[in-house]
């Protein structure tokens, strides 16, 4: 669906598969699978930087311009990817883990980040959220941080539901708010070209 709403903004778009072809987990076996690429972050960034080489050599594909959006898993996704170094212009990460076991991959980053996170999401507590911003302030790196009030992890997904006390829930405003919030990022670092 964003892939689509991407498309119609414009954009070229290229949707990753990280699990391979036809694999599409459901809870509780997308735990274990994403958790695979979470404690072998090499693999993790293997997988990503092989996406990103795919899109690089599309014909429509300006190199300047590139940009990578993730949800959740995927937004854990997008940092990883521009912690392994890879040249594009920037991330957003959609209510993503945060959570780096080498911080020091941080200097790394040569992208824009956005990290669009819910104030109150349990799956990724303030310790988690202060240790990010500390990992970006040791390696000088300029970042938006942006939470929204009252949301919880999944805000973007209708199918989460409506009850936050589950620890995750849609929240219409955030949802709305964090795509033109993307939007407007993406103006300005494109923009910069």
């Amino acid at each position: 669906m964003r892939a689509e709403m991407l498309a119609k903004l414009g954009y070229n778009v290229f949707a990753l598969d990280i699990y391979g072809t036809g694999i599409r987990p459901k809870p509780p076996e997308s735990a274990k699978m994403s958790g695979k690429f979470k404690e072998d972050r090499a693999l993790f960034r293997e997988r990503l930087n092989d996406g990103l080489k795919i899109l690089l050599d599309l014909p429509r594909t300006d190199p300047k311009k590139v940009a990578a959006i993730g949800y959740c898993f995927g937004g854990t996704g997008v940092l990883e990817l521009v912690r392994s170094g890879a040249d594009i212009a920037g991330v957003v990460s959609f209510h993503g883990g945060l959570g780096n076991p080498a911080p020091a991959d941080a200097k790394y980053i040569r992208a824009e980040v956005l990290v669009l996170h819910g104030a109150d999401d349990p799956f990724v507590p303030p310790a988690e959220v202060e240790a990010f911003k500390a990992e970006m302030k040791a390696a000088g790196k300029d970042y938006q941080f942006v939470a929204y009030p009252g949301a919880v992890h999944a805000f973007t997904q209708k199918m989460a539901g409506d009850d936050p006390s589950k620890g995750a829930a849609y929240q219409a405003e955030a949802d709305a708010k964090s795509w033109e919030e993307m939007r407007a990022f993406f103006d300005q670092i494109f923009g910069k070209n």
